[in-house]
């Protein structure tokens, strides 16, 4: 097969493309900098000669993609930058963006899921999806749901560290009935409830919110880390899988962390 010359249209193309990527690494280096750094340390960040990298920070600056501080010499990201920052960010309603989890969920699972966020009230039911099959609960759009014996409650408290949504907890704790609060145990139930979910990486529920229906549901977080919604399975008790390791757990788990990388949450390396 003969080599392909510089001058070859198949060659430019792929040329154009690698100068792409190595523009985007670059890019990409710079703002897991924290959007501002040295030439060195982009450098280093993105794995590239700081020769190199310094020819495409020129390119990048001559698009407005990022800029050069005149005292200190770094780097950081432009006014493009921070106009496709802020589209992304209008386009970032975690509903919207989890509308295809709900219906993979669904069809995979053959169960009812929505997606709640956190209203003046409490967690608050926006979009649903049921079976063909539903089971019949008292849960729509519009609906809000306890803190503490729902999941999605729990999901919300166990992953923030929202005062006032610790308060409301601990006041539904009080208010509970004995049975109730017999399923809680410990000198502090509500601490208690949380470390529990975190290490599960989810909240589980069984016949505490509803008699015979049991409830998964994992956070939805944003690009600043913060639980903006959840996500949640239901199901009656006889036939829903509640096992952390089971079917139902990790499908929803990694549904919620797929909307929040579309969020662009990226999780702190362990």
């Amino acid at each position: 097969m003969p080599h392909l010359l510089p001058t070859d249209p198949q060659a430019k193309r792929r040329q154009r493309v690698q100068s792409a990527e190595t523009g985007m690494t670059i890019l990409k280096a710079l703002a897991r900098l924290g959007g501002a750094a040295s030439l060195t340390a982009i450098a280093a960040e993105s794995a590239e000669s700081a020769a190199k990298v310094h020819r495409y920070l020129s390119s990048l600056a001559s698009e407005g993609l990022v800029a050069q501080h005149p005292a200190t010499q770094h780097y950081h990201l432009g006014p493009e930058a921070v106009r496709i920052g802020l589209a992304a960010l209008r386009q970032c309603d975690p509903v919207r963006l989890g509308e295809p989890a709900l219906l993979r969920l669904r069809e995979l699972l053959q169960v009812t899921c929505f997606i709640a966020v956190m209203g003046n009230m409490g967690p608050t039911v926006m979009r649903m999806e049921e079976p063909s099959l539903p089971v019949t609960v008292n849960i729509r759009p519009g609906s809000v749901l306890p803190v503490i014996w729902s999941a999605s409650g729990q999901a919300f408290l166990a992953f923030s560290e929202d005062a006032e949504l610790r308060a409301q907890a601990e006041a539904e704790f009080a208010a509970a009935s004995a049975e109730q609060r017999s399923l809680m145990g410990g000198p502090d139930p509500v601490a208690m409830l949380c470390q529990q979910v975190r290490a599960q990486g989810c909240a589980i529920v069984r016949d505490t919110l509803l008699a015979g229906i049991s409830a998964i549901a994992a956070p939805i977080h944003d690009a600043r880390g913060h639980v903006v919604a959840v996500l949640t399975a239901l199901g009656a008790s006889n036939g829903f899988d509640t096992r952390p390791g089971g079917k139902v757990c990790p499908s929803v788990v990694q549904e919620a962390q797929g909307i929040s990388a579309a969020m662009g949450f990226a999780p702190a390396a362990d």
